[in-house]
This record gives C-alpha cells, structure tokens and sequence, in this order.
C-alpha cells in the first residue's frame, strides 16, 4: 500500500494512504486540539492564527497570536512541542513514508493543525508550500495530511490540481497563486476534490496547487499536516536570526 501511495504522489502530487488513525488517536487528537485552542494546555513558543471575522484569508491580521479561548484559530503551528502531536507525527506508518521519499535523516519544516470552525472558517485561495517566503535552500516536498474530523466537500474539503506540481513553483516566492497564473491554467476547470472521512491520510507534494473552501457542516473540520524534509535543509533568510529544525525519527530505520 505504501509503494503504490508514494507512486501515485510522485506522479499526481498527492496521493490516499487510507484510514491510519484509529477512533482513540483521534479522540486523543481531538482532545488536544480543543485543549490548546481554550488554554487549558499551554506550550511556549506555538503560532496562532485567527480566523477573520469576514472569513476571507486576505482579511486576516498578522501577528496578533493567541487571542484567548475560541474555537476559531485557522491555524496553530509548531506543534511537535506537544507530545500528543509529536507522538502521532513520528508513528510507524508515516516513519516508512517518509523514509522511503526524504531518507533516514529527517526534519520538520512544520506541524500544523488546521481549523475550520463550525462558524464556516476561511476561505484558502490557490497556493504552493514553497518558495522564497519559506527561506530554505530547498523546498520541502512531502507533507502528510489527517483529517481529525470528517471533510467531505461542504466542510471545505482538500481540492487540487492534478499533477500541478510537475510545473515546479508559479511565482519564485511561492505562497498564493495570482489570480492571472490560475485564470492561464485553467485551474477552476481542473479542480478534484479530495474528500476525506476522520482518519484518513493524504500524502501531498508541496509544489502541488491546492486550496479549500469553508464549512457550511456547523461541525468543526480539522485536520493535521505536517511537513518532513530532509534534515540537512537550512534556513537562509537574512533579517532574522536562522532557524533550526526538529529532527524526527531519530532511531534505527524500521525494518
């Protein structure tokens, strides 16, 4: 199952691993999430993005963080500080994923729960998780998406373009895609959902065009991704000090 998912990423960009978490890793996952969101679990150093009260993403004011307890955080990164994310990060199925596409010395770019809140969430545009704006020396490639909830199509599930990532980054910067690059490709009439129940993994290349809607189910839709690269990926930005990176799966490869 494996080799055929890894496959068909390499060929369209992203790819379906099945079902890997089970009904108690995703109450536990859950659980955490809401811990976070509210306050009752605190981490130093976590980044919090609030949905804008338009729900547009050009709307959102940066920099602002945790805001208090709400369920509306579109996204909370950094989370391999918490052991029940790092811990689900780091489990054997995604182990041999990762090893098999990065190598045996990998890193974090980032991890990152994503939210669409009951209230509907934000609109994402068109985008690539690569380029300039990210200030490495190489773009990642391999993320891994779970759905902690059911994302069917009116909850704003993944949609892509199939095989964009052949075409390498749209903008050296990367980020969102201008909206004259998207009329050019043709996207709209290109777009595959990619709906998902709770549970469910996606492998996706980072290059790949992908965007989601908001959730019109008036239940939570969240999900789980998190970027591997290989651990000799350095940080090259220059106005702030460089970062470093998280090494994961620091142990002898699985047999």
């Amino acid at each position: 199952m494996i080799d055929e998912a890894i496959a068909h990423w390499r060929e369209h960009g992203w790819a379906r691993l099945g079902r890997v978490a089970t009904d108690a890793q995703l109450e536990a996952l859950r659980a955490r999430a809401d811990d976070i969101m509210h306050g009752r679990v605190v981490h130093a150093g976590l980044f919090f993005q609030h949905d804008a009260p338009s729900g547009r993403y050009e709307d959102h004011e940066f920099g602002r963080g945790y805001v208090g307890p709400s369920d509306a955080y579109r996204k909370i990164e950094k989370l391999e500080r918490d052991p029940v994310f790092r811990a689900w990060l780091e489990n054997p199925v995604f182990e041999r994923v990762v090893r098999a596409v990065v190598g045996d010395a990998v890193a974090l770019y980032r991890a990152t729960l994503f939210s669409k809140s009951a209230r509907g969430g934000t609109e994402l545009p068109w985008h690539q998780d690569g380029g300039s704006f990210w200030g490495l020396d190489r773009d990642p490639e391999l993320q891994i998406w779970t759905a902690l909830d059911d994302a069917p199509a009116e909850a704003g599930c993944v949609e892509v373009v199939d095989g964009s990532h052949r075409g390498g980054l749209a903008t050296p910067l990367g980020g969102t895609i201008p909206r004259d690059v998207v009329e050019r490709a043709r996207a709209e009439e290109r777009t595959l959902a990619l709906p998902a129940a709770a549970g469910e993994v996606l492998l996706i290349h980072n290059h790949l065009w992908h965007r989601s809607g908001t959730n019109a189910t008036g239940r939570p839709r969240r999900a789980f991704t998190v970027a591997y690269m290989p651990a000799s990926t350095r940080c090259v930005r220059k106005r702030r000090a460089a970062r470093t990176f998280v090494r994961v799966f620091d142990r002898p490869a699985l047999e």
